[in-house]
């Protein structure tokens, strides 16, 4: 199965036909034009695909979304809080450049060090955890105005300053 980027989850069920809310991270408004395939988690890592009838913008952050074969409100319920992903290409097209989710898969340089992929952000009201892992440990590394140094984005690279002792803390 090619790549995939997690975009957001199903939220709630709107109107009586199976639709349904999504809520992203894609950082702009979109209704995902051209858009054939979604795949939900089904089950922790298991990724069905299901194919996208119609899906509107929302708002910012909402999209609202008929599935082919989910056409009652019941049928949409099961679906309820189920992660929502998209392949790499797709996410590409779809995802704003400034949005943080587009970060995911950039390299996190300290110091001239390079401390490993981003494997997911996590977004917070004043700052952006960043999940990566180093030394085959689960690293929580945080993105705000005192620890960004810039972003290379045609390096696909974050440069921070972190905090003394901050990986200590993880790695020991």
């Amino acid at each position: 199965m090619k790549h995939l980027r997690n975009i957001g989850k199903l939220v709630s069920v709107f109107g009586l036909q199976g639709e349904m809310i999504l809520h992203h991270r894609l950082g702009k408004k979109t209704g995902l034009k051209g858009l054939e395939v979604i795949f939900l988690e089904e089950k922790k890592g298991e990724m069905l695909p299901h194919f996208l009838q119609e899906a509107k913008a929302k708002n910012e952050q909402e999209i609202c979304v008929r599935i082919e074969g989910i056409n009652t409100k019941e049928a949409a319920r099961r679906l309820m809080q189920k992660e929502v992903w998209l392949q790499e290409e797709d996410f590409v097209k779809f995802a704003g450049k400034s949005a943080p989710i587009s970060l995911v898969g950039f390299h996190v340089i300290d110091l001239d060090r390079d401390l490993g992929e981003i494997l997911e952000l996590i977004e917070q009201p004043h700052q952006l955890l960043c999940r990566l892992e180093i030394q085959g440990k689960e690293v929580l590394i945080p993105i705000s105005e005192e620890t960004l140094v810039k972003i290379d984005q045609s390096g696909k690279q974050v440069f921070l300053q972190l905090p003394d002792g901050l990986l200590g803390i993880y790695l020991q």
